[in-house]
Parts: structure tokens; C-alpha cells; sequence
């Protein structure tokens, strides 16, 4: 091969190395757009359903909780004692659940989130009652 060969082919080596940068370059372009999009999407959503919530009738019932054996007993238990404010451990002791710490915690969780939906409401601090 003789110099003349050698520039020639390095010269277009070199164009398809500019044209695949380019091309990289635009893909990540459209790549950086896209993240940039769907980065946004989740406070997008966010802002929805809180102005969905404030336009619900408050007349109307919210949705069920999940549907998990435990939330549907605690739910239950409220359904039975209507009037009755419950606090977490005692609502252990009404359905026979575990009393240690870590397993009424959680029930403080699944009354903590009950309350945000709406089902139930807390007249004092650590206790829960059925919303009338």
C-alpha cells in the first residue's frame, strides 16, 4: 500500500467516525429529552390526584383498602364497634393478634394509612375510630 492509499483510507475512516459521533450525539439528544420528559411525570401525576381528591364529593366513600386479610379484619372490627375508639394494641387484644412491638407497630401503620383514606378517623393521639 503506498502513502497515497494510506492517506485516502484514513480519511474516510475518519468521516465514519465523525458520522457515527454525530449520530451519537443526536441519540443522545433524544435520549436526554425523553429522561427529562418522564422525570417530570411523577410530580405530573402527583399534582393530578391531589386535585382529583379535592374535587371528590366528601359525601362519597373512598375506595376499600387492599384487600389483605389483615387491614379486612381491622376493617371489620371497626364495622363491629362503630362507636368505639381503639388503640393499636388494643385492637391486638380484640382479634387476637400478636401483642409484641414490632407486629403493633404495623398495625400503627395499617391505622396510619386507613385514616388517610378516609376510613377511619383519630379523635386522640394514638387512638382510631370508624369515620360516621
Amino acid at each position: 500500500m503506498n502513502i497515497t492509499d494510506l492517506l485516502v483510507d484514513l480519511h474516510l475512516r475518519e468521516n465514519e467516525t465523525t458520522a457515527r459521533a454525530d449520530e451519537l450525539r443526536r441519540q443522545i439528544a433524544h435520549f436526554t429529552a425523553a429522561l427529562t420528559e418522564t422525570e417530570g411525570r411523577p410530580a405530573d401525576l402527583a399534582t393530578t390526584a391531589k386535585v382529583i381528591a379535592e374535587l371528590a364529593p366528601t359525601g362519597a366513600d373512598p375506595d376499600p383498602p387492599e384487600s389483605s386479610t389483615a387491614y379486612q379484619a381491622i376493617v371489620d372490627a371497626f364495622n363491629q364497634h362503630p362507636d368505639q375508639a381503639f388503640r393499636a394494641r388494643e385492637l391486638h387484644e380484640l382479634l387476637d393478634m400478636p401483642t409484641d412491638e414490632a407486629s403493633v407497630n404495623i398495625t400503627r401503620s395499617r391505622l396510619g394509612r386507613l385514616t388517610r383514606q378516609g376510613f377511619l378517623t383519630q379523635p386522640g393521639r394514638g387512638r382510631y375510630r370508624k369515620r360516621t
